[in-house]
């Protein structure tokens, strides 16, 4: 009976994992179906197997297996990686069958209460980590920085130089960043005074816009046909004056 209960609650548990968590969030269908597919095969073998002498080191050995083979297939994000192993975990939790039944089921709600909070969107929502490449090669880490400050308009916490081209002039990096704007990285703010009044919060109170688009409407302008600009220089015509005719001779013979 208890068998039941618990291969009822891994079927609602991994519906939950990844119906409710990893398809409601990241929307990938492959490995939502190789989540739902592995969990109930563990839990299909673990079951099967659970009345014999292996045990625990059944659980383990198809625990090592099954992740050497699933991660050798393709790379994974790291977030994919903890849904897979909890998914295993939901399998061997319940094919196993620890006793009192009330200890399985409290390790398959731990599993869960912990996805929901580890993945949540509020949980560290400014970080954020990239692979950048940039088109110099920068050997500096404080200029490096600097220059990832003004592309990202974050706070870079951490840069890893991963190639450092001089032939090709280029830079490969990987920085880990808060993405919430930096102060003071505008363009606006390179020393350039905006003609019109601005407001407390750096507006312009006759059209509402940022302060310094005066400075950014040359630049931003798309450039405009002139007719006068393309037509040839005709030279103008030089005033020829008309021939003066001859007077009459009077009395000619």
């Amino acid at each position: 009976m208890n068998h039941l209960i618990l291969i009822g609650a891994d079927v609602i548990a991994i519906c939950v994992l990844t119906f409710a968590l990893y398809v409601r969030r990241h929307r990938r269908r492959d490995l939502a179906v190789s989540y739902l597919g592995m969990n109930i095969g563990v839990l299909a073998v673990a079951t099967a197997l659970s009345g014999s002498a292996a045990g625990l080191g059944l659980g383990l050995g198809l625990f090592g297996v099954l992740s050497i083979i699933r991660l050798r297939s393709t790379e994974l994000a790291q977030h994919e990686v903890a849904y897979y192993f909890s998914a295993l975990a939901l399998g061997l939790i319940s094919g196993v069958g620890v006793e009192p039944a009330w200890l399985p089921l409290s390790l398959m709600g731990l599993v869960l209460g912990v996805m929901f909070v580890g993945d949540h969107k509020r949980v560290l929502p400014a970080y954020r980590h990239q692979t950048v490449v940039l088109d110099r090669a920068i050997s500096r880490e404080d200029e490096l920085t600097a220059r990832l400050e003004e592309l990202l308009a974050a706070k870079v916490h951490t840069v890893t130089v991963q190639e450092l081209d001089l032939v090709n002039d280029k830079t490969t990096v990987d920085v880990r960043y808060a993405g919430l704007p930096v102060r003071g990285t505008r363009p606006a703010d390179s020393g350039a005074q905006d003609s019109g009044a601005q407001d407390s919060g750096g507006r312009d109170s006759g059209t509402g816009n940022p302060a310094g688009w005066h400075e950014a409407l040359p630049a931003l302008a798309p450039q405009t046909y002139a007719p006068q600009a393309y037509a040839p220089q005709v030279p103008a015509a030089q005033h020829v004056p008309a021939p003066q005719s001859t007077p009459a001779v009077a009395g000619a013979a």
